[in-house]
């Protein structure tokens, strides 16, 4: 796969403004050709792969950046997961499956992103 093939993926999941934002953020800086190797090959080469849909590989980013407390990734991510089908539901559910493997301290500063994020793009938990 290449760089576009990256980009474009990116863009599916991540959507337009997030994508334009990291690359104008890092154009013309040292972080620049970091951008463009996650985007080939995290994009381009992990996310095409076949074995695993995009649904899945959304849950297990959920996991993995809950338990890293990748705070300033989890929430893009957050978008992610509903663009590629997860619920608000799972979403949640999967920060309390997550306290009983990484602990308490990671899964209350991840349900902090968690919580905006949902609100941000659905609203507020109706009753």
């Amino acid at each position: 796969m290449s760089y576009d093939d990256g980009l474009t993926v990116r863009r599916e999941v991540m959507g337009d403004a997030f994508v334009d934002r990291a690359l104008s953020n890092s154009a013309g800086t040292d972080s620049e050709q970091l951008q463009k190797h996650i985007t080939e090959h995290v994009w381009g080469s992990v996310w095409t792969r076949p074995g695993l849909d995009r649904r899945s590989r959304s849950l297990l980013n959920l996991g993995m950046l809950i338990a890293l407390r990748a705070d300033d990734e989890l929430a893009g991510h957050v978008r992610g997961a509903l663009t590629n089908g997860l619920t608000r539901d799972e979403i949640v559910e999967s920060v309390i499956h997550a306290s009983g493997y990484v602990g308490a301290p990671a899964a209350l500063a991840a349900m902090r992103v968690v919580q905006k994020a949902l609100v941000d793009e659905l609203g507020e938990l109706s009753e």
